[in-house]
């Protein structure tokens, strides 16, 4: 490691302006005592002594300085170097002991709050391939439990063999949604997955999603509607595909999170010149307040035990962040529990030209 040395001379500078003025002063009555000079010839003598014994104390003092305290400033350069912190290897060294105690505390207070970040890395890190195990061992214990039971012996049933493959291919199926959503989220956080821009109108892919969903919501007698029933189309900039990604996972989730008959109402706001805003409210069952912060984490389950037997991969809300945070957007989370919730985010607007 090359390293810049930076002298200080504080010290130098202040013992050798204790050592002179002593060493004058007895020196001076030693002369008066010893030769009678008169005062005049006394005061040049002073004059002349205090310059030649501070010069000579700052070189000496200073000299020793640089060769020993330097040397053992450096030792602790080196070890610091070793963990390899930047910021303070690269400052040039310094014997100013109260410069080097700032730059010490500080380095001790960055390796404090890096370890602590680490330490939360791997507690999140823990989580997630927990989370990752549980999510790929259910149906695949599930495909295992039917296949077993079908070599077994109930190959020979018709009804049975028929209704166990069928089962059976519903985990590979969930399997393969897990798998797809975990490359999904990982291009995505990588910054690996192109986005294709083209402008479309969001009113029209929203009644699509509706569309879609129609039938699923129906099991829970949720209804699907605008809640601008006289709505007129709005044209955005964005990856079509993956912005229906992103609809269609909010909705999803109300639906699932629903109440029975309840209602899931979506509004598209003009919100500024550039921006417009796409809400998806509910009357479900809300989410608890502590729960909010950690809702786009992947895996993350506001119903740990319920939500599971609804299906999904549990990156639904981890993908909708990342998707809208690729367009350089913004997602909004609003819920209060036992009412309901709202989700909303962000769009670049196009602006049409009128002839």
């Amino acid at each position: 490691m090359k390293v810049n040395f930076k002298k200080t001379y504080n010290f130098a500078i202040i013992s050798s302006l204790y050592i002179s003025l002593f060493a004058t002063f007895f020196a001076m009555i030693l002369v008066k005592e010893m030769f009678k000079y008169s005062f005049s010839s006394l005061l040049y003598f002073g004059i002349i002594f205090i310059i030649i014994i501070y010069i000579f104390s700052f070189l000496v003092i200073q000299y020793r300085v640089e060769r020993f305290i330097y040397r053992r400033v450096k030792k602790i350069y080196d070890d610091i170097s070793l963990l390899e912190s930047s910021t303070f290897i690269t400052q040039p060294i310094t014997t100013d002991m109260e410069a080097l105690t700032r730059e010490v505390k500080k380095f001790a207070t960055d390796k404090k709050l890096e370890i602590e970040m680490l330490k939360i890395r791997e507690e999140y890190r823990r989580e997630f391939l927990g989370n990752v195990s549980h999510e790929l061992k259910t149906p695949l214990f599930t495909v295992q439990g039917y296949l077993s039971t079908l070599i077994d012996g109930a190959m020979e049933d018709k009804v049975i063999r028929k209704k166990y493959l069928k089962r059976a291919e519903k985990g590979v199926e969930r399997l393969i949604y897990i798998v797809e959503d975990l490359d999904m989220i990982t291009k995505l956080e990588v910054g690996d997955l192109n986005l294709e821009f083209s402008e479309f109108d969001i009113v029209d892919l929203i009644q699509n999603v509706f569309d879609l969903l129609e039938m699923k919501a129906d099991k829970k007698r949720i209804k699907l509607a605008f809640e601008n029933h006289n709505i007129k189309p709005i044209f955005v900039k964005g990856d079509k595909d993956k912005i229906q990604q992103v609809v269609e996972n909010l909705i999803v989730n109300s639906i699932k999170y629903g109440k029975e008959g309840g209602l899931t109402e979506v509004s598209v706001v003009n919100l500024t010149k550039k921006k417009v805003l796409i809400r998806i409210s509910d009357n479900g069952e809300g989410i608890e307040k502590q729960n909010i912060p950690r809702l786009f984490e992947r895996f993350y389950r506001v119903d740990k035990s319920g939500s599971r037997s609804e299906g999904g991969s549990g990156l639904g809300l981890a993908i909708v962040k990342h998707i809208i945070e690729a367009h350089k957007d913004k997602i909004y989370v609003e819920s209060e529990f036992g009412l309901g919730s709202e989700f909303s985010f962000t769009l670049e607007k196009v602006k049409l030209n009128i002839s």
